[in-house]
């Protein structure tokens, strides 16, 4: 069976580990009976784990009960770059196996429910767990947004952009966020109430920047080019620039020149929202 998943964009600025927005860059994921193990990857991350190791091959065991089949791996997203790559991956792979709830399975392997809903089901979602048990539902989505996503060619794997963080944080900026995250929420929806201030966060991109020194001065150039609001997707790298259809050239470009600019190599995505979350069959074929 072969199952596609989109990758996903979470926090969004304030809504840290609770929102997240599926992205039209996609993960499929291919199963077939085998006498033994074999594992094939194609794409962004191909070859770095072509064994039992690899997360779609652990993650098809996990559901099958065993090891006897093919998996092969087709991916558009890039890896450890804040898209969601783990989360998109094991959504694909639980699919593709034949799971019951591909949204138990991708939150339990990647640990980040949110990003694991909005790559099952599609959309803007928010998620989290409650009594152990990962719980989503869906958040209005404007059809008007375009999403610029600033994709430098550096790691930053999840752990060591957690490790940053401080342990807690104070109560004016746990209100900070709640009220940025009103406007986010509200903004998405509608973009006509969309405010730079809206993706404003005091929890992790600040902590962050240490790792990423460049990352105010191109989420500010993203703004300047057009984007109504930008933020870190993810844990970063990627740096995404929420923007009107009719702006996605000029912020596109005006991400480009910064790159330049600050002297980071990489490449700039325009993306669309995923509506559908995760498809099966002929029409889950990835493109390479």
């Amino acid at each position: 069976m072969r199952a596609r998943a989109p990758a996903s964009s979470a926090n969004l600025g304030p809504g840290f580990d609770t929102l997240a927005l599926a992205l039209d860059c996609y993960v499929s994921v291919d199963v077939e009976p085998a006498v033994m193990l074999a594992v094939h990857s194609e794409g962004e991350g191909a070859g770095l784990f072509d064994d039992a190791s690899h997360l779609a091959a652990r993650v098809v065991a996990d559901v099958l009960g065993h090891d006897r089949f093919s998996v092969a791996v087709r991916s558009q997203i890039p890896v450890a770059r804040g898209l969601g790559s783990s989360a998109a991956l094991a959504a694909a792979a639980a699919a593709a196996a034949g799971a019951d709830d591909p949204f138990a399975v991708a939150a339990n392997y990647d640990g980040h429910p949110e990003n694991a809903a909005a790559s099952v089901f599609g959309g803007f979602v928010t998620a989290t767990s409650v009594d152990g048990l990962p719980v989503w539902a869906p958040l209005p989505l404007s059809d008007d947004l375009v999403f610029v996503a600033l994709v430098p060619e550096r790691n930053l794997a999840t752990p060591e952009a957690r490790g940053v963080l401080p342990e807690s944080v104070s109560r004016a900026d746990a209100v900070f966020n709640l009220g940025r995250m009103g406007l986010l929420v509200a903004g998405l929806g509608d973009p006509s109430v969309l405010v730079p201030a809206a993706t404003g966060d005091r929890i992790h991109e600040a902590a962050r920047t240490a790792l990423f020194p460049e990352a105010p001065a191109l989420l500010r150039a993203l703004v300047s080019s057009g984007a109504r609001a930008a933020c870190w997707s993810g844990a970063g790298p990627t740096l995404l620039g929420l923007a009107g259809a009719d702006d996605a050239e000029a912020v596109r470009a005006g991400g480009e020149a910064a790159f330049q600019a600050q002297g980071v190599p990489g490449r700039v995505m325009v993306l669309r929202a995923d509506r559908r979350g995760i498809v099966y069959g002929d029409e889950a074929k990835v493109a390479l």
